[in-house]
């Protein structure tokens, strides 16, 4: 069985279509030795519109760009790219692929062609599942540098390169075959057929998915409990804390087991609890808290920044 590593960019990307300038591969056999490399250059038919994720910065590829219209459309290297993808003896992989097998997806749709139909793995679902961390997507830059991988970023063909290069680090490091690193990491490779397109997973990373998705589904629970809370407080017409008012960090409520207690004291002598941050006179969070509440807090000239245990100590003081 060989190795498919494949990397595809874009003259511009709507929702609705992907204009495909270039589609990079390499070939390798299970040891990684390199059959083949190649960068196919394609006329998007369009002009170029390049950003970045957020849709705003542009994006700059290392080629020129007048080189495009002197090759042909997408059709006329769909049946190689196809051929190539479909094989059933080959392995295909890419880096954050979804975006690369729905950019094939929406070209065959614009020229009216086959949809495609193969299986794929993902090389940064790989990593993650390796390093055991799902809290943010690590691109190719920051994982080759790890890996003393030189490469062109954003040149097709060098992504597919550096993809592949990822992938023998993690057979070398878990002492496994290309083939055996599926079931060695419990892998789901993702699949196209028909226009449906399933993404690559893993055990590990539907594990975090879930865990993350109960945790949210509590905290929402929780911010129901607190609100509920705030609705029914009354103040003390006077006390020690009569004037001030108070506003938590979005963590410190969220967590009601310290949250609801600290308000009720506050409230108890003569303060009061706001949500607008802008009202408040006191603002109590962790010092390692970096949500955008207290980024904002923090910006706020004058404003009194405690942590809860200070508060607690105000608290007792009082």
């Amino acid at each position: 069985m060989n190795l498919v590593f494949f990397d595809i960019e874009c003259a511009s990307v709507h929702k609705t279509t992907a204009k495909i300038c270039a589609f990079g591969y390499v070939v390798c056999d299970e040891k990684f030795n390199i059959i083949e490399k190649e960068d196919i250059l394609i006329n998007p038919k369009g002009a170029f519109h390049l950003t970045d994720r957020k849709g705003e910065k542009g994006l700059e590829l290392p080629y020129d760009y007048a080189e495009f219209k002197k090759h042909p459309p997408f059709p006329a290297v769909y049946n190689f790219i196809r051929d190539l993808l479909q094989d059933k003896n080959n392995l295909v992989f890419g880096h954050a692929i979804m975006n690369d097998v729905k950019y094939l997806d929406l070209e065959t749709r614009r020229f009216h062609l086959p949809p495609f139909r193969f299986t794929f793995l993902d090389s940064q679902i790989m990593y993650m599942t390796h390093i055991n961390d799902f809290s943010r997507q690590f691109g190719l830059e920051y994982i080759t540098e790890n890996l003393n991988v030189t490469f062109t970023p954003h040149r097709a063909a060098d992504d597919a390169y550096a993809t592949m290069k990822i992938v023998e680090e993690l057979c070398r490091l878990r002492g496994v075959a290309p083939t055996e690193l599926v079931h060695n990491m419990n892998l789901t490779p993702g699949r196209i057929s028909g226009h449906n397109i399933t993404r690559p997973t893993s055990e590990a990373f539907e594990n975090y998915i879930a865990e993350r998705d109960r945790a949210r589904e509590q905290r929402g629970r929780n911010r129901t409990k607190f609100y509920v809370f705030l609705s029914r407080r009354k103040r003390k017409k006077a006390g020690p804390l009569s004037g001030q008012v108070f506003t938590f960090s979005r963590n410190l409520e969220d967590d009601i087991d310290k949250s609801i207690p600290l308000v009720a004291a506050i409230y108890n002598q003569g303060g009061v609890y706001t949500q607008k941050l802008p009202d408040c006179t006191t603002y109590v969070c962790e010092e390692d808290d970096s949500t955008v509440r207290t980024k904002n807090a923090r910006e706020i000239e004058g404003l009194n920044i405690i942590t809860p245990e200070e508060l607690r100590g105000v608290l007792s003081d009082d």
